[in-house]
């Protein structure tokens, strides 16, 4: 390693996800909970006539998000059945979730001695983008039953380690899918407000269950949510947080400028006016999410949790079994699935994508 890099990054592992492109052969990804159904032709045609009429390439893209947030608050307000509570001040926009994720950590940890707590198994990147940054994280379990937190362990820590300055939360978890019980939701509402709670949503359009209610009362608490999953806008890398218009406009500091490209922004704010075509797919996904869910729970080798979310996560029956043999068979059949967290964690696809899984884990020995 050249001696001008960090030495602490040689042993980190990088996110890897699946290659992207047109693959060679048909490819049915089930392994980063997108969803399988492109956008309508009648919608890209309205996109692509936004952006040869209001988009000029040679100029940089509105820096201040002023539309696109103003068009998240409403919704977040509709969604929530709030009368105006959430206003442009409490958006922040980002490229992706990731980057939303990165400039909290920047905002609360880097340059201080602090350490970020989460319970495991969860969305890797906390961890990833955390030690990117030089900040240590500190880990809890979760029930071997239902993977809710194990508050126990979880108050234990944040009492014995006054360096945890960030506590995240997924509502519903990935990749377990299960959402924040109200005994976890209760444990963040009694943290100190010396510590941030992140509480990703990232699945809310699925499980439709949110604490945005709470974030009057709660002034350290950010909600992280996305385009990326049900509104299909996965390529176009666009999430928000909702939070107190303090960290909102320190997040404004941190973000880089420009850093959502035009097509992006008029991509979300289109998905938003037409949001009750667009999230017509859902509950075809839900049913089919119930159809693989009841499968699986057939299954002799494998148990399956049920899921609020795009996707269902199935551990071995017998450790003996090979996750990463299985993964690798069902690769090689045209099926992409992840293996996280000492389990498999499969999206819910197509009615086709759905029978050809079934069909290839039936197939597994």
């Amino acid at each position: 390693m050249l001696e001008f890099l960090r030495s602490d990054l040689i042993d980190l592992a990088a996110y890897t996800p699946h290659p992207g492109g047109k693959p060679s052969h048909p490819v049915d990804r089930l392994d980063t909970n997108e969803s399988p159904f492109d956008l309508p032709k009648d919608f890209k045609e309205k996109l692509v006539q936004a952006y040869q009429e209001g988009i000029a390439t040679n100029r940089y893209p509105d820096g201040s998000h002023g539309e696109l947030k103003r068009a998240i608050a409403q919704y977040v307000n509709e969604s929530a059945g709030l009368e105006n509570v959430i206003d442009a001040s409490r958006i922040s926009v980002g490229n992706g979730s990731d980057e939303l994720i990165r400039s909290l950590l920047i905002a609360t940890c880097v340059g201080s001695d602090c350490s970020i707590l989460v319970a495991t198994p969860t969305f890797s990147m906390y961890g990833i983008l955390s030690q990117t940054l030089g900040i240590p994280v500190s880990s809890v379990s979760r029930s071997e039953t239902d993977f809710s937190i194990n508050l126990g362990e979880a108050k234990y820590t944040v009492e014995r380690n006054p360096l945890i300055r960030v506590v995240f939360a997924v509502h519903p978890n990935s990749p377990t899918a299960n959402p924040l019980t109200q005994a976890e939701i209760e444990w963040l509402k009694s943290l100190p407000e010396q510590i941030l709670v992140v509480i990703d949503e990232a699945y809310f359009e699925f499980s439709q269950t949110s604490v945005v209610r709470e974030l009057e009362e709660h002034p350290n608490w950010v909600i992280l949510r996305t385009f990326s999953k049900a509104f299909r806008l996965a390529s176009l890398r666009v999430g928000y947080a909702i939070a107190h218009p303090d960290v909102t406009a320190t997040l404004e500091k941190i973000r880089l400028p420009y850093n959502l490209p035009s097509f992006s922004q008029i991509a979300a704010q289109l998905a938003l006016e037409n949001r009750d075509s667009l999230l017509t797919v859902i509950p075809e996904l839900l049913k089919e999410r119930d159809r693989l869910f009841a499968a699986f729970s057939s299954h002799p080798n494998l148990q399956v949790w049920a899921s609020s979310a795009n996707f269902l996560y199935l551990r071995p029956r017998s450790p003996q079994l090979s996750l990463a043999k299985w993964v690798e068979t069902l690769k090689s059949k045209g099926t992409l699935i992840r293996h996280t967290g000492g389990g498999l964690r499969v999206t819910v696809g197509t009615p086709e994508e759905n029978d050809r899984t079934l069909e290839r884990f039936q197939a597994l020995k």
